[in-house]
């Protein structure tokens, strides 16, 4: 079945509790609304289970997250409020994530690679200058062997920023495809969803995550995809969407993926 949706979605947003975001949900929903949007969805960063760093929800507060999105649902009960979950996949953590899943009733989970070796979110300002300790083709491929096992696993619904590695603008010469050729076979194997984020064009290397020949081979591979913003702020809801559309219909996509209750719906992009 194919569904006609003349709206846009957004869904992966975050919230305070992750301690790096800004706005109550309302006003993201409200952005949402703004934007024109037709259903939104909030996805903030999993609790490990210990105090794993300092840029996610604690443990004891994931009750208190999905309590807050359902007061946001009673607040607007005709607007779909989807809830989800950024989940990083760290290898030897499959069982939490499991056991997340079975928490709440959620729309969707993303999976995402931040760590690409113990105390190394490659994201992370902080490690700027391990950038200038090793060569850049050896961090790339560390990355993408990371997310070609989190795509192996099959734990989620989709994936976060796909190349998120080049947030800082750090690339290796030459074709890039010899690093994600991999794991776009695996993500088109295990028939799961790509995002296409816009949060790349609010970092230093200024591009849509994943780049375009990524895309490309997306394409090429007939994988799924869906549209986001990872908002840390109400202002960041549905950030320059007409260039991601622009984008992906450019290489020959024509539908989008929306998700609730765990299941993708392909829609037809208007």
């Amino acid at each position: 079945m194919r569904y006609h949706l003349h709206m846009r979605t957004d869904y992966h947003m975050h919230t305070t509790l992750c301690g790096h975001a800004s706005g109550t949900p309302l006003e993201y929903v409200l952005a949402g609304k703004k934007a024109g949007l037709g259903e939104i969805g909030f996805s903030d960063h999993n609790p490990m289970p210990t105090q794993f760093d300092d840029w996610r929800m604690a443990p004891n507060q994931l009750p208190q997250y999905v309590e807050l999105i359902e007061e946001t649902r009673r607040e607007f009960p005709d607007f779909p409020i989807r809830l989800g979950l950024e989940c990083d996949f760290i290898p030897g953590f499959e069982g939490h994530i499991e056991n997340l899943a079975a928490k709440a009733d959620w729309d969707y989970l993303i999976g995402s690679v931040h760590y690409i070796s113990p105390g190394w979110d490659v994201d992370n300002p902080k490690h700027l200058k391990k950038w200038t300790e090793q060569p850049v083709e050896e961090i790339w491929q560390a990355y993408f062997a990371a997310c070609t096992t989190m795509v192996e696993s099959c734990l989620f619904d989709f994936l976060a920023h796909p190349d998120l590695v080049k947030k800082f603008g750090h690339k290796p010469e030459g074709d890039l495809s010899r690093f994600y050729r991999s794991m776009l076979d695996a993500v088109a194997e295990a028939g799961v969803t790509l995002e296409v984020s816009t949060a790349g064009l609010r970092k230093d290397v200024h591009e849509i995550y994943p780049s375009r020949e990524f895309l490309v081979a997306a394409r090429l591979r007939h994988i799924p995809i869906v549209i986001n913003s990872d908002a840390h702020a109400p202002q960041e809801v549905a950030y320059e969407f007409d260039r991601a559309y622009s984008l992906v219909r450019e290489v020959g996509y024509t539908e989008v993926m929306r998700f609730e209750k765990r299941k993708a719906i392909p829609v037809k992009i208007s």
